[in-house]
């Protein structure tokens, strides 16, 4: 079964630097969402599988981030582990809209009750 995702306007893809990140904190996690120098957007949440380090402080480099704490390089794309790294940060899923960031969230991490 698919989750039911929310879309949450963020603010405009402007407000993120590029090769940088921005943090939005949910009911449950934050989320670390990622613009390249060629405009894309990315989410993943905002913790390193390996020593739980946050990946919103890390060097963005073409379509990868590097963690602060330990170096490894995660794909923005997928948030796979590159190289000889094992391990997944959980991609969230996000898009650009007129301009404007915005972020898929589930039910649970939007803070949101299913009626019915």
């Amino acid at each position: 079964m698919t989750d039911i995702l929310s879309w949450i306007d963020v603010g405009p893809v402007a407000n993120i630097p590029r090769q940088g990140a921005r943090t939005l904190q949910t009911e449950t996690d934050r989320i670390a969402i990622f613009r390249t120098l060629d405009d894309q957007v990315y989410a993943l949440l905002d913790r390193c599988p390996h020593k739980q380090g946050p990946l919103a402080q890390g060097i963005v480099h073409g379509h990868f981030v590097t963690c602060p704490l330990h170096n490894m390089v995660f794909s923005l794309e997928t948030g796979e582990a590159q190289g000889p790294d094992d391990g997944c940060a959980a991609k969230v899923e996000c898009k650009i809209v007129n301009g404007t960031v915005r972020v898929g969230l589930t039910e649970l991490q939007a803070g949101l009750r299913h009626a019915g």
